[in-house]
């Protein structure tokens, strides 16, 4: 699954298009490397979102297409969330 679709789908980021655009301006890694939107995400890849002056470490779970509310939370682990 795209890294743009995945942060959308698991809420991490409200809109697909904003997603991009953090993806585009090197935001986002994927197992330590710089991600562009259309990178692939695997079941078992550590994300690092830099969200202004939150960090977030995430481990990927699962992936699934469609947003259901109860399942969004069983499609990652937070290992880290700093607020600098």
């Amino acid at each position: 699954m795209r890294i743009d679709k995945y942060l959308k789908v698991s809420r991490l980021i409200k809109r697909r298009t904003i997603a991009k655009q953090v993806a585009d301006s090197g935001y986002i890694l994927i197992n330590g490397k710089k991600a562009k939107p259309a990178d692939e995400v695997k079941e078992g890849d550590e994300l690092v979102l830099h969200l202004g002056k939150r960090n977030i470490t995430i481990h990927v779970l699962s992936l699934v297409d469609k947003q259901n509310k109860n399942e969004v939370k069983l499609m990652y682990e937070i290992l880290e969330d700093n607020k600098s």
